[in-house]
């Protein structure tokens, strides 16, 4: 279950129809409609006979708005489960900036070569207020990433070029992240790297989408020792645990990392991984989950929430 808080702080679980029109743009009447030739949304209702609906139908509402937008039907999407919505979702952002992507990569490389940091923090700046804070992460950062390092590794690019970049990112999403109000939801996540992994930008980036779903991000920042990573999640009371690993990182360490990791933590715990170096690993380490992607984190998140977020 999603949760949200109204102006007072308090959370809720609901949403009156009128709160839902107001949040999805979708009218009284529709949601009525829908109710009644589709058999969604399925609200409950109060002590007075009022319709209310659930968080995580609001939010498979929001996703359906936002695809009749760019032309879906109603009835078609209707019918799709939460993670076809995604996937749809998905495919329609990338037909639309797959045209942008080549020459978006080709102006910050530019900047970067032109040593224009002010330029560069200004160009992100623009695409975050663009295309919402997840979609950045997703359709911007992720495909620049790749294409920053494949510029260094052909010596196309210095290393402070490399840095001046991450370090403009690292800005632009930590004034983002901030802005949205803190919910402190669940599930309670660390995000962390293990000793040795000095790139922070993964937990950043995983934090960037994880915070406007509500979850409750808490980083510990690159490099935490092992033991104060479970100390940590002790102390927070933490339901999962976010770790980041970049490419140039050892796969024997990382999985021995895990499994020591995990030996340290209760079952109810859960251990995402995610970054370069986990598209590389084929070994799976039991009670570790692997997110390849930034999608997969927030399958991940939707299924702790499936599982436990009505016991929380």
């Amino acid at each position: 279950m999603i949760f949200v808080s109204d102006a007072s702080g308090t959370t809720l679980t609901h949403l009156s129809i009128s709160a839902v029109e107001r949040d999805t743009g979708l009218s009284k009447d529709v949601l009525r409609v829908w109710e009644r030739r589709y058999g969604f949304p399925q609200p409950e209702r109060d002590a007075n006979g009022e319709r209310m609906y659930p968080m995580q139908q609001v939010e498979r509402l929001r996703a359906i708005k936002r695809l009749m937008d760019a032309g879906h039907r109603p009835g078609k999407l209707l019918s799709l489960d939460e993670q076809s919505l995604d996937t749809l979702a998905v495919r329609q952002t990338r037909s639309k900036v797959v045209d942008e992507v080549g020459e978006l990569q080709r102006l910050i490389l530019d900047l970067l070569k032109a040593h224009d940091a002010i330029g560069l923090r200004q160009t992100l700046a623009q695409l975050l207020m663009k295309q919402g804070l997840q979609g950045f992460v997703s359709e911007t950062i992720a495909p620049l990433n790749r294409a920053v390092g494949e510029a260094w590794m052909r010596g196309d690019m210095q290393i402070f070029q490399e840095h001046a970049y991450t370090e403009q990112v690292q800005v632009v999403l930590r004034s983002a992240i901030h802005a949205i109000p803190n919910r402190a939801a669940k599930p309670t996540i660390l995000l962390a790297t293990f000793p040795n992994e000095q790139h922070g930008l993964g937990l950043l980036m995983v934090e960037a989408i994880l915070a406007p779903e509500g979850a409750h991000c808490i980083s510990l920042g690159t490099q935490t020792p092992i033991p104060e990573i479970a100390a940590a999640a002790h102390a927070y009371n933490a339901d999962a645990i976010a770790l980041s690993f970049s490419s140039a990182y050892g796969s024997k360490q990382a999985l021995a990392g895990l499994q020591s990791l995990r030996a340290m933590l209760p079952s109810r715990v859960s251990i995402w991984v995610g970054g370069e170096l986990i598209r590389r690993i084929r070994r799976d380490v039991e009670g570790v989950t692997a997110t390849a992607s930034l999608a997969d984190i927030l399958a991940a998140l939707r299924q702790w929430r499936a599982e436990f977020g009505d016991a929380k």
